[in-house]
């Protein structure tokens, strides 16, 4: 008996064009928390998907509890005590806690066409007391915060007698008393002898939470390292295979550069109060907060995508419609979602007719589609932003999810646009990725570009921002130089209302 939970060894998987694992191997204990890390396109939610039954692999072993066993399908896996949560919760947000934990399963009464409400609740509310969960089974899914429903998420894996539970980028979303929370609950599942996969680009989590930790690159096996010996640069290093791109503050831009864009008294609702500002022709322009304070509703406002009550927006001093999104490109104005798969790709499209998506007037000749000039765009992109697919005839959902963002980015940069917002550009994409994508931002602010940039990382704000703006409640609370300011001083100005900063 090795006392191993689960062994892949030599595990391949091709898709179309592509060599996703090339003879990988993962190895989890009871009661561990093991971090799988990589870059995108690294091929770690593909070897968890064969672990999981929603892929199959084209060759290698997999062993759970010592045993062989093949995994054709997710009720496999899930028979054998196998449970993913994905980064994306797969919940029915009109149905209950408990529809939701025992959906398909619903314990029923005598006639088997009534559902048993009281049994089902009742079970659920076991199931949450045992994992110190504070829920009424009987809410709706809808109403909970994204941290209470990943934790329906947890629960559901648990009643499924689940031994081992994967987690796919479980804290993109949470604030940081989400995440202690989050954290909490993963101690019981350790404690009770569950094996946990945890994949995360959050290298500070991962010291925090985690055993062990494999690193993946290219589709291939590089290495397992215990977690206290595990230096944080040495496991980047080893993720990107390379020397990743590190700045310090951004040098200084001209105080008296071209107003490009201004803003000026924007009001809707409670979401935005008042915020007026003004965005310098080379600007990288950050705007900090909590989640709620409004930055992107501010962003979806400015560039047209939901109406205001009030305000104005300025571009090179002409007035610009607020009606609709067409208005803000025509006026030079891109806007790259912090939902991008909803909002700013078609993922069934391929990777050149996304590039081409806001541009295509570029690529007609009198009305008609020269598909050559938008391949010819189209590898440029590839090539300019170091996008992994095969060819550009690649659909959109094949690549990672960091490949995915550069595309769309390459969509604003096709369309040449002079004002670039930006929200939240590096979210669920990994340390090499970002780096490329720090890179890209501050050489687009000099050559013109003007950048409003969106994030809920505060080194990520100070290492690119010239300016920043912190938002709390809607409004603006305070506005910054990027020279000599702190996490600790954007987040005073983040958790003050106006009338307590100004009093």
């Amino acid at each position: 008996m090795s006392g191993q939970l689960v062994v892949m060894k030599g595990i391949e998987k091709h898709f179309a064009g592509v060599h996703a694992l090339k003879g990988c191997r993962f190895e989890l204990l009871p009661g561990e928390v093991h971090a799988l890390v990589g870059e995108n396109g690294a091929g770690k939610s593909t070897m968890m998907k064969i672990l999981t039954g929603v892929y199959r692999m084209d060759g290698g072993e997999i062993r759970y509890k010592d045993n062989p066993v093949h995994i054709p399908d997710t009720k496999s896996a899930q028979k054998l005590g196998i449970s993913m949560i994905h980064q994306e919760l797969n919940l029915a947000m009109d149905l209950t806690v408990a529809q939701n934990i025992f959906i398909g399963r619903e314990p029923r009464r005598k006639f088997p066409l009534f559902l048993n409400e009281k049994s089902m609740n009742e079970r659920a509310s076991a199931l949450l007391k045992g994992m110190n969960i504070d829920m009424d089974p009987a809410t709706p899914v809808h109403e909970l915060t994204v941290a209470k429903q990943q934790m329906v998420e947890i629960v559901k894996a648990i009643s499924y007698d689940s031994e081992v539970l994967i987690m796919d980028e479980p804290t993109a979303s949470l604030s940081d008393a989400e995440i202690e929370e989050l954290f909490a609950a993963i101690g019981k599942l350790r404690d009770r002898g569950v094996g946990i996969v945890y994949i995360s680009h959050r290298m500070a989590e991962l010291k925090r939470i985690s055993d062990r930790i494999t690193v993946m690159r290219d589709g291939c096996f590089i290495d397992t390292v215990p977690t206290p010996d595990a230096n944080v640069d040495q496991i980047i290093k080893l993720m990107v295979g390379r020397e990743v791109y590190h700045t310090s503050k951004p040098e200084e831009r001209s105080k008296h550069a071209e107003v490009v864009l201004e803003v000026k008294g924007l009001n809707r609702g409670k979401a935005i109060k008042d915020v007026s500002f003004q965005l310098r022709k080379g600007e990288i322009l950050g705007m900090a907060g909590l989640i709620g304070s409004g930055r992107t509703e501010v962003a979806r406002a400015i560039f047209g995508a939901d109406r205001v009550d009030s305000g104005e927006v300025y571009v090179h001093g002409a007035k610009v419609d607020m009606s609709g999104p067409h208005h803000a490109v025509r006026s030079g104005v891109g806007y790259l979602s912090e939902d991008r798969k909803r909002y700013g790709c078609l993922l069934d499209m391929d990777v050149k007719t996304n590039v081409a998506l806001a541009s295509y007037e570029r690529f007609s000749r009198t009305g008609w589609m020269t598909d050559a000039k938008i391949a010819s765009q189209a590898e440029d992109v590839v090539d300019n932003l170091m996008v992994k697919t095969p060819n550009v005839d690649q659909k959109l959902r094949n690549l990672s999810g960091g490949n995915q963002q550069k595309v769309i980015i390459g969509k604003w940069l096709t369309k040449d646009c002079d004002i670039l917002i930006f929200d939240e550009p590096t979210r669920g994409i990994d340390v090499g990725a970002k780096s490329e994508i720090y890179k890209l931002l501050d050489r687009l602010a000099r050559e013109g570009k003007s950048i409003i940039m969106i994030s809920s990382e505060l080194p990520e704000v100070l290492r690119l921002s010239h300016r920043i703006l912190v938002m709390c409640e809607g409004r603006i609370t305070g506005e910054l130089d990027n020279d000599d300011v702190s996490q600790e001083t954007i987040m005073h100005y983040a958790t003050q209302r106006e009338d307590q900063v100004h009093s």
